[in-house]
């Protein structure tokens, strides 16, 4: 089975508490998600930020319009450098997504790295092919637009 990687940084003239204190409240993934995946949380969060062992359920349309449950852990968190979650239900074999938070001197490096595996043998190496890498890749674009409007100028509308 084949195992697939995607990694995307991004600089953000914000401090890493801010930084820290935006990704790790959980109902701000529906703000940086692209509307047509039509993402849900599930879960009651109460203004919580991360912690290991947090399970977050929600509802996706990652691949034509069809709904999808998806729960994901928090496995492991460093206040305020970083916080890694996996999928426990969802859509692929695998998927891990650990995000980084470097402190630079005018803001922070924000890292993403995601491992991931589909299932289906090679009808899912053929969709990671022609469709879900790209869509992989759409998604941390349009963060990366949403977040430089958020954080224009080291702003936060939060």
């Amino acid at each position: 089975m084949s195992v697939y990687y995607y990694d995307a940084e991004q600089f953000l003239p914000i401090d890493i508490f801010k930084a820290w204190n935006f990704f790790s409240d959980a109902k701000n993934l529906s703000v940086i998600t692209p509307p047509e995946l039509d993402f849900k949380i599930l879960t009651d969060l109460d203004n919580k930020e991360v912690y290991k062992g947090m399970l977050i359920d929600y509802t996706v349309k990652p691949l034509f319009g069809i709904r999808v449950h998806w729960q994901t852990e928090i496995f492991n968190v460093e206040k305020p450098g970083m916080f890694a979650d996996r999928q426990l239900k969802g859509p692929y074999k695998i998927w891990e997504h650990t995000h980084t938070f470097l402190k630079k001197d005018n803001g922070v490096l924000m890292k993403d790295h995601v491992k991931y595996q589909l299932p289906f043998g090679i009808i899912g190496r053929i969709a990671q092919s022609i469709l879900v890498k790209k869509k992989i890749e759409n998604i941390f674009i349009y963060r990366r637009k949403v977040l430089e409007k958020i954080f224009e100028n080291g702003n936060n509308t939060n």
